[in-house]
């Protein structure tokens, strides 16, 4: 019974339909006169054209709703009263993915999204996500990096749905005005492995695993969001997008990942395969961290071929610069190669790093950081996380070294 309820089929509910093949969003600028539509194409959603628009990227969430809401408020889009308000009139929002593990408000995040997306389109603006690996993980059924609340919170909003008798929309979009007294109310112990505590966390394994499973409502929604997605003259997805990815066919990519979510495959059939070049592989886009290595511990030959292989793409997607995500930058966003690569996951999530949140503001193709005032990672702590991955990684040198010899010695 649960399975047909909220099993994503062949129907498509409103919201899915809104993003056809082609659509535009009818704007009028408050403060800049008449603006042109926003046409985006591609189902998912995968070339904006926003001219004249001011776009923001937000790195990756990592269920933590206060660091995400902080991040919102630093990028001028949502309102700092509570009310969870549009404040972005006509900008462009992008979200670079990896939303879920790590923390306990992952639906809560998705739910507030969505809300803000409703709004953006009233006000001329737009709201677009992208799916990360750890998005692809938990389609997958790979659950290890979910906290015990995030459990619990899938549980919760499960039920939330049975009582709006399986409604998405209206469930979904509400699910953020509810979900923090919820959370209070049925927080799983952390220090108190009771049974019945034990008994709710399957629980909500189960119920993750109904909303999460390929053509499952969770995944669905998922499906509705671009791996890779270029908005005017911006290239913005999670890891990194290689030549040979655009050589395959960037809707392509989209197409194929959204129909694995949705529990089909590129024929329509109830028999998804999962897609390779997208996310699968250390080289995959949603896997890639070519261009977020640490610069300074390569050679310059090696520096030069990354660079070369960034011209490469860019060339081929015909834009300006690539902004990514997925590896956090303990000293905050930056950029590389006359700032045409933007890396921009802080980890801000307190499952991560904790960071002061930082977004990235691109007006008239030009390119700043702005920052949040919440300091929540000092320059002392970032200095003192890079010694002990300095001593470990020697460590684990050392540790080598050692073995190679005594097995050279026996």
């Amino acid at each position: 019974m649960l399975e047909s309820q909220i099993n994503c089929g062949q129907q498509l509910t409103p919201y899915q339909l809104e993003f056809m093949t082609c659509t535009m969003l009818k704007t009028t600028s408050l403060s800049h006169g008449t603006l042109k539509p926003i046409v985006v194409t591609g189902n998912p959603p995968t070339f904006v054209s926003a001219p004249g628009r001011r776009i923001v990227a937000v790195g990756d969430l990592h269920g933590d709703l206060a660091q995400t809401r902080c991040a919102l408020e630093t990028a001028g889009v949502l309102s700092s009263d509570g009310q969870d308000l549009w404040t972005g009139e006509e900008t462009v929002l992008v979200q670079l993915g990896d939303i879920l593990d790590r923390g306990e408000d992952e639906i809560a995040i998705l739910s507030l999204l969505r809300s803000l997306s409703n709004q953006a389109k009233s006000k001329g603006g737009a709201v677009f996500q992208l799916n990360g690996n750890h998005e692809t993980m938990n389609v997958e059924g790979d659950f290890r990096y979910v906290e015990p609340g995030a459990f619990n919170e899938c549980g919760d909003f499960l039920e939330f749905l049975v009582d709006y008798d399986y409604d998405w929309d209206k469930a979904f979009v509400r699910w953020i005005n509810v979900t923090e007294r919820l959370r209070e109310d049925h927080r799983i112990s952390h220090d108190n492995w009771s049974p019945w505590n034990i008994v709710k966390r399957q629980k909500g394994v189960i119920a993750r695993s109904a909303l999460l499973r390929p053509g499952g409502p969770l995944a669905c929604e998922l499906a509705q969001h671009a791996v890779v997605l270029k908005v005017d003259d911006w290239v913005f997805c999670h890891g990194g997008l290689l030549p040979h990815h655009v050589a395959y066919g960037i809707e392509r990519m989209n197409r194929e990942v959204s129909h694995w979510m949705k529990g089909l495959n590129e024929n329509g059939d109830s028999d998804p395969e999962l897609p390779f070049m997208a996310t699968r592989g250390y080289d995959s886009v949603v896997w890639n961290r070519l261009y977020s290595r640490d610069f300074e511990d390569m050679e310059q030959y090696q520096s030069h071929q990354i660079q070369a292989v960034l011209e490469n793409t860019l060339d081929a997607m015909g834009a300006k610069a690539m902004v990514v995500g997925h590896t956090p930058q303990t000293a905050g966003i930056n950029s590389k190669y006359s700032n045409s690569i933007w890396r921009i996951d802080v980890g801000m999530s307190s499952g991560v790093l904790h960071s002061r949140p930082e977004v990235l503001e691109i007006v008239d193709n030009k390119a700043r950081v702005i920052r949040s005032n919440r300091d929540t990672f000092s320059e002392l702590q970032c200095a003192l996380l890079r010694l002990i991955q300095t001593f470990v990684y020697a460590y684990v040198q050392l540790s080598v070294y050692q073995d190679t010899r005594a097995q050279l010695e026996d």
